[in-house]
């Protein structure tokens, strides 16, 4: 096998992209692309660091994330598991990308910039539920906004399909095996709902 280690050799084999997969990168919020964004209760986080990439999804009730101002969102990171594999690659190496989903589209807003991982009591309170607040903040500066084409959703019909998980693995059974049996198993599955509803902020 082959592969590709040529920048010049593999946009040959695609040709030049198209005028507007150019034009449409902005490099603050937009008004449309603002409420694109606020929409969104889900994105994915990506990061990297000396030990790899990191992609984590984040998700929230309302609008995943908040706007600082027109250069810069913010992020809240919830309390959850304590590995910080995210924040510990933002606080080494503050390259970040955000993907913002929103259910029905199937298209998806990107956004590129820089994270700075911050324990701002202002910016923390900015996501109280319940008088509960974000551990920390990220403050991502944007260095660019642009939407995704829709064909990887529309390939996959994800917005459409029936309800696919009923035959897969449960994170019980998935722990089970990683850890040959010391964690996980249907105790931890059964006892996962309510554990995660009471720490869910």
């Amino acid at each position: 096998m082959e592969y590709i280690d040529d920048v010049t050799a593999l946009e040959a084999l695609y040709g030049a992209p198209g005028a507007p997969s150019l034009r449409k990168v902005v490099h603050r919020l937009t008004p449309l692309y603002r409420q694109w964004i606020m929409a969104s209760r889900l994105c994915v986080l990506s990061t990297v660091g000396p030990e790899g990439v990191d992609g984590s999804p984040r998700g929230d009730d309302g609008p995943v994330v908040l706007e600082l101002d027109e250069r810069r969102l913010i992020v809240p990171d919830w309390r959850g598991n304590n590995r910080l594999d995210s924040l510990r690659n933002i606080v080494r190496d503050p390259r970040v990308a955000l993907m913002f989903f929103v259910p029905g589209s199937n298209n998806v807003v990107r956004v590129n910039g820089m994270g700075r991982v911050t324990a701002d009591d202002g910016l923390r309170r900015q996501f109280e539920k319940g008088g509960k607040r974000p551990a920390t903040v990220i403050v991502v500066e944007i260095a660019e906004i642009y939407s995704q084409c829709a064909r990887a959703l529309m390939r996959a019909g994800i917005w459409t399909s029936e309800d696919e998980s009923g035959a897969l693995p449960t994170i019980g059974q998935l722990l089970s095996e990683a850890s040959e049996g010391e964690e996980g198993g249907a105790q931890y599955d059964s006892e996962w709902a309510a554990r995660a509803a009471k720490t869910m902020w």
